[in-house]
């Protein structure tokens, strides 16, 4: 399961670089045409989704080699391994209650908001922007649930 877990996480990051580049290339063009005096009002929706997208997509893409924020004050001053392993384990659970939660209310809005439209992209619906919540929050699930089977292994078989 690691390498698979792995390979989604590779992808995740991808598909995080990709908006945050859309993001880039849309504020630059839109930068750009205004100093000609073109308007190009498309641009303003499209940074602003991307940029959604990639601070979704990046945020819990990080979960899972655990370079999210982390408070590390309690388990930096435990000297046991199996405490710290069982103060790492309530966290992801904590963290896990936290993606249900998002993933749950992701899908609802993403549902209520599909049919809206874009404001300067009235073709575009606004649920493929909403769609990022229940996406990014599934993916985090994942590798918590992973992470959580290893170190639940690892209490067991006694190796913290």
């Amino acid at each position: 399961m690691d390498n698979f877990v792995k390979k989604i996480n590779n992808i995740h990051i991808f598909v995080s670089a990709v908006f945050l580049a859309i993001f880039l290339v849309a504020v630059i063009t839109q930068v750009i045409t205004r100093l000609l005096g073109i308007a190009m009002l498309w641009t303003q929706d499209v940074a602003m989704y991307s940029f959604i997208w990639s601070v979704f997509m990046g945020g819990t893409a990080m979960v899972y080699p655990e370079k999210h924020f982390a408070f590390t004050s309690l388990i930096d001053k435990t000297e046991s391994e199996k405490v710290k392993t069982i103060i790492h384990l309530a966290i992801m659970l904590l963290m896990l209650f936290f993606l249900a939660i998002m993933l749950y209310y992701g899908i609802i809005i993403t549902q209520r908001f599909w049919n809206y439209k874009w404001v300067n992209l009235p073709q575009m619906k606004r649920g493929w922007t909403w769609l990022c919540m229940p996406v990014s929050a599934a993916l985090g699930c994942i590798y918590l649930i992973d992470k959580t089977i290893k170190d639940v292994n690892s209490l067991v078989r006694g190796n913290k």
